[in-house]
């Protein structure tokens, strides 16, 4: 099985995807560790180097190509970014989308890189605004658009336990046999 978990940055993403992981003995992929450890790789911090990935759209569509590849030719994987229900489209056998208010996912970002939550919500906001504008511009996609998720849960209304827990009831539950099929996204473009 191929679980995608996405969100916006703060959601819960990491933490949801490992747990799932674990409980399933499946392997963690995320794409926010990638992007990550390619923005180290250059020196850069992450707001640097997505203003990098502004001027240069290959570095998204790197990261992007990578998870469709991943999607596409593995199993027994929980793969995690923002855009990997778009990215794995039909592949996947259940998309979770998680999501909280910016004021809440900014407090967590702001205690997790230890910064002030006025400058993590800034930066959050530019950092969202950016990636939404780019992935339309590339692929048509329209991150206000949920109806490609199975399951969507707002993170600010339970702790990460018992998010973690609505997770796997959903993805323990999930009976093959009762799948409808392959729900291929549609008006994507898929260039990279």
């Amino acid at each position: 099985m191929l679980v995608t978990i996405s969100g916006p940055p703060g959601s819960g993403k990491s933490t949801v995807a490992s747990a799932l992981a674990d409980h399933l003995d499946y392997d963690h992929i995320s794409g926010g560790d990638i992007f990550r450890e390619l923005a180290d790789d250059r020196g850069l911090t992450l707001e640097e180097f997505n203003e990098l990935a502004e001027e240069d759209p290959q570095i998204d569509k790197d990261l992007d190509r990578q998870l469709r590849e991943t999607a596409r030719e593995r199993d027994d994987v929980v793969l995690e970014s923002r855009l990997s229900g778009w990215m794995a489209g039909e592949y996947a056998d259940i998309k979770i989308w998680l999501d909280a208010p910016l004021s809440v996912r900014a407090r967590r970002i702001a205690e997790r890189e230890e910064k002030t939550p006025a400058t993590a919500r800034a930066e959050t906001e530019k950092r969202e605004d950016s990636e939404s504008a780019r992935y339309a511009d590339y692929y048509g996609i329209d991150f206000d658009d949920l109806t490609i998720y199975d399951l969507s849960v707002n993170t600010a209304r339970w702790g990460p336990d018992a998010v973690t827990d609505i997770v796997l009831y959903a993805v323990d539950n999930y009976e093959p046999s009762n799948d409808e099929g392959p729900a291929p996204i549609e008006n994507v473009d898929y260039e990279f």
